[in-house]
């Protein structure tokens, strides 16, 4: 296709956007409200997501060794702890050390001067990979010779991974629906458009015109109305995550949970933002002029 021939076709393009401006604002309006409304429930379920991380890492086992070890052999199991898979990090604490930090919890440290470190145990503080898997670690745990117990609190466990799956299957139902909706807003808002011209349609298929020659400029009318709406979308999503997040913040909530800055966010928002407004307008215009090429 010669250049001139396709920048007669983008030209089209351009000129249907302004001859229906109001059909053109009624389809950048819904693509930006379906973008800002998907954005904000993903957004949300990935500072849940970051929180839940958060108590994820600080979730932890605790192994206790046998009292008859000494701390030599107590120290000699921590290759055999960190072999196990699922195991991230493990940090030995002696008897001594275990009853400084337990003394640490009281104002009064003198109840402690004349208690004997030996009345506790050896212990390994152990984090891990996937919390979803504590219950097979504990067990692997209690297969090393010399763990006499593991201290595991495979409720909190279940807990977490449960509130996890149900915000990871809610926001991925949430973005699926709203992006079929805007496909389905965004092809019968461009096919009012195109139901005033299908009589020229109708006479430019007569004359031999190709289906992609008449297709084009809606194609490029659909893809300026998506990424404008991507873009307004983006947009608004900042303003609104930073008002809200320095609400939050400022609050009593803002002690207990962090919000992940937008700026940190942006460079994965603004790509997804633009390839679904571009898709849902490209795909939308597509859809409603088929009917109208079957002459």
């Amino acid at each position: 296709m010669r250049s001139s021939k396709i920048g007669y076709l983008i030209k089209e393009g351009f000129r249907s956007i302004a001859t229906h401006g109001f059909m053109s604002f009624a389809s950048v309006t819904i693509i930006v409200a379906c973008l800002v409304i998907m954005g904000s429930f993903t957004l949300i379920a990935v500072n849940i997501g970051s929180m839940l991380d958060g108590l994820e890492a600080e979730n932890q086992v605790v192994a206790y060794v046998e009292e008859t070890f000494t701390e030599e052999e107590a120290r000699a199991l921590q290759p055999e702890i960190e072999y196990i898979s699922n195991v991230r990090l493990c940090r030995f604490v002696p008897r001594q050390q275990a009853m400084e930090e337990f003394a640490t919890q009281f104002e009064d440290q003198t109840l402690f001067q004349d208690v004997d470190a030996s009345i506790l145990r050896d212990r390994y503080i152990i984090y891990l990979n996937d919390i979803s898997l504590m219950e097979q670690t504990q067990a692997d745990l209690y297969n090393i010779i010399g763990i006499a117990n593991v201290q595991a609190h495979l409720g909190v466990a279940q807990g977490f991974v449960a509130v996890r799956n149900v915000v990871s299957a809610v926001s991925l139902i949430l973005v699926v629906v709203l992006v079929v909706v805007s496909v389905f807003i965004m092809s019968n808002t461009v096919k009012l458009a195109t139901l005033s011209r299908r009589e020229e349609i109708a006479i430019m298929k007569m004359v031999g015109a190709s289906n992609w020659f008449i297709r084009f400029p809606f194609v490029v009318e659909g893809l300026v109305l998506g990424l404008l709406g991507a873009i307004i979308a983006f947009l608004l999503e900042w303003g609104v995550y930073d008002i809200v997040a320095d609400r939050i913040m400022s609050g009593l909530i803002g002690r207990l949970v962090t919000v992940i800055p937008f700026a940190h966010l942006s460079p994965i928002v603004l790509p997804v933002y633009l390839g679904v407004g571009l898709a849902v307008g490209v795909f939308g215009s597509t859809i409603a002029i088929r009917n109208y090429l079957q002459v």
